[in-house]
């Protein structure tokens, strides 16, 4: 972290004379000047003892052996203010480097810890929902009504920098208005509200109008708030709240001064996360041990490194929002629930990538109590991946219930599909015809990674053949294979995003993967969720989410009774 210079005194007349062309000198000039400007001028003068007396319109000299020269005070006000700017541009830097929320926040704190010389701080977050742009389109808040209108509310996302769960835990007691920044308008105040308000009146007068006319008011009333928002963000932006005595000042409430004391601090500074492109996306508090306030240099740079996190954190909070969007599209394409039958037990888990990826796995029931089970991974990434993964898969299933028992079938004919209708993408894919009631298993595969079978006396893979992924090959065909698992054991299907989270090489990926699925406990055999788990904790032990690779994660367990 860039060290902040120590604080400067910085008397605004200084920057003025300086904007002026000024030397800032204390005496004046020309005739009657000092003779220690004008050295020989009233001769006669030594320069020892008091001051001269520069004549009846002029002034009174004061001793200058101690006071440096004015431009070279000025010079050291221009080095202190180059000194801030490159210190406040090494922590926007920092900042800037951050792709993850939690990461940008921590990198908030620690900064404006750094430049308030605060010891504790927090930032509580919540930013303004809306489903479209301001300017395109009108405000959809429904998800902040009731409830979130409450200016008492406790804020629900919250982020401590020297301040422990349980510590944080005391601060989210205190109500919004009552806290350190109640002052502040609350990060959810939804400018809409009388406007929703009106329109549940008007509705509630007016129930027998027609339905034209009430969606006709809802637009108007859409515009209207729309444009409050762009009057909102011209208003003057509010001051930041600061407390130098908590526990001194009797006017704050009670309940704060109550935590204040449990905590150990006694000065409080907040100032809001907010910008013109941005909005207000919360607020920043920064606790002191000691009754103090920031000095005004210090309060002007927390302000502009606030403007430029507030813009930061708006991008990345709108690419949370994009992620998060891809991950329900592609769980929403995903079987909801496995089936159940007798004689079988199925677990899956799944993760899809930060950029959407095509991997996908499915579980379906057949006639005659057969059970048809399918992973593939779809070429490229991003929604239209994940729209070919979804077409893909849906074919498939038809499929498989025509002709399941018959993996070859049911794979040639969606490698035919996919040429035909999608010729610049590939992908591969692997499906299963199992009977649980006789234990045996027939598959094929088309590019894609070949099982691995888990059990007590054994932990190996299914020899398979090697084939082309589908769409490559102008015909398709490759034999199946049919495997015949002992009461127990696990057959565990899985995309080949699983081995490339490793790391590695592939070779190597597949050594590690046997490796865990070896190593299973024995109280966990006879469980396909836990067999899952228990590998991937072995091959990421940082967990799913961790890691730069964006790479999908599929894995279907299947245990045979």
């Amino acid at each position: 972290m860039p060290a902040v210079p120590a604080p400067l005194e910085e008397p605004p007349e200084a920057w003025e004379a300086l904007s002026e062309g000024g030397s800032g000198t204390e005496c004046c000039s020309g005739p009657g000047a000092h003779e220690e400007q004008h050295p020989g001028h009233h001769g006669g003068h030594s320069g020892h003892g008091e001051g001269p007396h520069c004549g009846p319109n002029s002034c009174t000299s004061t001793p200058r052996e101690s006071t440096a020269p004015p431009d070279t005070a000025l010079r050291d006000r221009l080095n202190g203010r180059v000194a801030d700017l490159t210190a406040l541009y090494g922590l926007t830097e920092r900042l800037a480097a951050t792709d993850t929320l939690d990461a940008a926040l921590e990198e908030l704190l620690e900064a404006g810890a750094a430049l308030l010389g605060a010891r504790r701080g927090m930032v509580v977050l919540e930013p303004p929902t809306t489903a479209v742009d301001l300017g395109t389109g009108p405000l959809d808040r429904t998800c902040r009504s009731g409830p979130d209108l409450d200016p008492h509310r406790r804020p629900g996302r919250i982020r401590g920098h020297g301040l422990s769960h349980a510590e944080l835990g005391h601060l989210q007691t205190i109500p919004y208005a009552a806290h350190a920044y109640g002052s502040l308008p609350p990060p959810w105040d939804d400018r809409d509200a009388p406007a929703r308000g009106r329109s549940e009146q008007g509705q509630e007068h007016d129930q027998d109008q027609s339905q034209e006319q009430d969606q006709g008011q809802e637009q108007r009333e859409a515009r209207a708030a729309v444009a409050n928002v762009r009057e909102d963000r011209h208003a003057p932006e509010p001051a930041p709240v600061c407390h130098p005595d908590v526990l001194g000042d009797t006017s704050l409430d009670p309940r704060l001064r109550e935590v204040a004391a449990h905590l150990g601090f006694a000065a409080s500074y907040a100032q809001p996360l907010m910008a013109p492109a941005a909005g207000t996306l919360g607020t920043t508090v920064w606790l002191y041990d000691e009754p103090t306030a920031p000095q005004e240099r210090q309060r002007r740079l927390i302000d502009l490194y606030l403007r430029f996190a507030t813009t930061h954190l708006a991008r990345l909070l709108e690419l949370d929002a994009a992620r998060e969007t891809v991950a329900t599209i592609a769980r929403e394409l995903l079987p909801s629930r496995l089936p159940r039958l007798p004689g079988v037990t199925l677990a899956a888990r799944h993760r899809t990538g930060p950029l959407g990826g095509g991997d996908w796995y499915d579980a379906l029931p057949l006639p005659e109590g057969a059970l048809g089970l399918a992973v593939g991974s779809v070429s490229g990434s991003g929604p239209s991946a994940l729209a070919a993964m979804g077409r893909l898969r849906a074919s498939l299933r038809a499929y498989a219930v025509m002709e399941g028992e018959d993996p070859v079938a049911v794979l040639s004919d969606l490698e035919l599909l996919l040429r035909l209708t999608e010729p610049a993408r590939t992908a591969t894919a692997l499906f299963a015809y199992a009977e649980p009631a006789a234990r045996k298993m027939v598959l094929a595969g088309a590019g894609h990674t070949p099982p691995l079978v888990i059990g007590e006396r054994r932990t190996e893979y299914v020899e398979t053949s090697l084939s082309a992924p589908l769409g490559m090959l102008a015909c398709w065909e490759a034999p199946s294979v049919e495997i015949s698992p002992a009461p127990g054991e696990t057959v565990l299907l899985y995309t080949d995003g699983l081995l490339r989270r490793t790391g590695g090489t592939m070779d190597r990926a597949f050594a590690r993967l046997h490796t865990a699925a070896a190593g299973v406990p024995k109280a966990a055999r006879g469980n396909p969720g836990a067999i899952a788990d228990h590998v991937l904790r072995e091959l990421l032990p940082e967990g799913l989410d961790q890691g730069a690779s964006e790479e999908d994660i599929v894995l279907l367990a299947v245990c045979f009774d």
